[in-house]
């Protein structure tokens, strides 16, 4: 069965799949602004709170990797409109949600919806327009994070009913997105293999596997960076400041991501080399001023670190996947982008998860200072991997 050719360029289609991701994402940083509530709510502790937070990421992966390749075989729609359903079963339990054991299945089913988006969103961008599908496709969800975090944290603080509203009102936005989604061109043909698919494909080429280690200090102390933002951020900060957790920890993640998005955009003309190594020196000095925001208890020191992180963040990111395909044939790039995507996603929440452990142990603000100060460790390591690394190339081309 062949599927009707789409135009080279598609914009109403790139947009309408852009807005796609940012609700995705959107309805990913929604809870972010939420916990302490619900830790006052239902009284549970610190790791029970990043456990919350784990469980999204590890199903994320887990559907990514498994379903990761479906819509090569069954097209893009189907695949689009299963991680919709998915997605507004998982607000239909956030909206029903009377305790922790059914906030972790909410989030559980949110994981396994996005990882099932991820990979075909990015796909379908790429398919509608080959230019400016993948930097539409870096920049989305980092404003889809943003917007979500901000915009929960003011319905929170002003809203009425704050554990609902905003909840409902992504609800009611997928169920019209999966409406809408039917008068897309379909853009893969369909073939035989889809069960072959399923079958989780994580490979990295000898080629790549010195980029792979070389890279992964700076890729997995950003992912792990905003790990922290993601789980235990809005907490710190009304610890920290006193400020309305619910606000202040919207516009922290708001800070992070926006500026992230900038800086991919000013950074995506550059040498990937260049980008990465100055993307890691940003995000060390980011994260220096969040761990004095921390001590000082002021939040705006807080927020000033949070854009220079989010400025290292968005490069970091994009100098690491530049960095990183090259090393591979075309053949063996999904399996290294999977391979990439994995520890990507570890660094995410494995380090989250150890702090929400710590903090029975050393309380929330040491917790915190200590996460910054191992972050700063893994940066710094970062930027000697890379600077002895230039002056090989240096050495060896004559070229810096």
């Amino acid at each position: 069965m062949h599927a009707p050719s789409p135009p080279a360029t598609n914009t109403p289609a790139r947009w309408f799949l852009a807005l796609v991701i940012v609700i995705f994402t959107a309805a990913a940083s929604a809870p972010t602004p939420m916990y302490q509530l619900y830790q006052q709510s239902w009284h549970f502790s610190a790791s029970m709170l990043t456990a919350v937070f784990a469980v999204y990421v590890l199903t994320l992966l887990i559907s990514l990797l498994i379903f990761g390749s479906a819509s090569d075989y069954i097209g893009r729609k189907p695949v689009i409109f299963t991680a919709l359903v998915f997605e507004i079963v998982a607000m239909v339990f956030f909206l029903i949600a009377k305790d922790v054991q059914t906030l972790l299945i909410a989030r559980a089913i949110q994981g396994f919806a996005t990882g099932i988006a991820t990979a075909v969103l990015g796909a379908a961008l790429f398919d509608n327009d080959h230019h400016k599908g993948p930097i539409t496709n870096a920049i989305a969800p980092l404003l889809g994070l943003a917007s979500g975090a901000v915009i929960t944290g003011i319905l929170v603080e002003y809203g009425p009913s704050p554990l609902h509203l905003s909840y409902l009102a992504m609800l009611l936005v997928m169920v019209v997105l999966a409406l809408l989604l039917w008068g897309l061109p379909e853009t893969a043909t369909r073939r035989p293999g889809i069960l072959k698919s399923l079958t989780p494909r994580v490979f990295v080429p000898e080629t790549a596997r010195a980029t792979m280690l070389e890279i992964a200090p700076a890729n997995g102390s950003a992912w792990a960076l905003g790990g922290f933002y993601l789980s235990l951020a809005p907490s710190v900060i009304a610890r920290a400041t006193d400020a309305p957790s619910s606000l202040a920890g919207g516009f922290a993640v708001a800070c992070l991501m926006l500026s992230g998005a900038v800086s991919v955009l000013i950074a995506q003309k550059r040498q990937p080399a260049e980008t990465l190594l100055a993307g890691t020196f940003i995000q060390t000095l980011g994260i220096i001023v969040l761990v004095l925001g921390i001590g000082l208890g002021m939040l705006w020191v807080f927020l000033a670190g949070s854009i220079l992180a989010g400025f290292g963040f968005g490069a970091t990111f994009l100098g690491s996947i530049r960095t990183l395909l090259p090393r591979a044939e075309p053949h063996e790039r999904g399996g290294l982008m999977a391979a990439f995507y994995v520890m990507s996603y570890l660094s995410f929440c494995i380090p989250a998860l150890l702090a929400g452990k710590l903090v029975s142990i050393w309380g929330l603000i040491r917790t915190a200072e200590g996460y910054g100060i191992a972050l700063v460790a893994l940066t710094f390591l970062a930027l000697v991997l890379q600077i002895r690394k230039r002056q090989q190339r240096v050495a060896a081309t004559g070229k810096v």
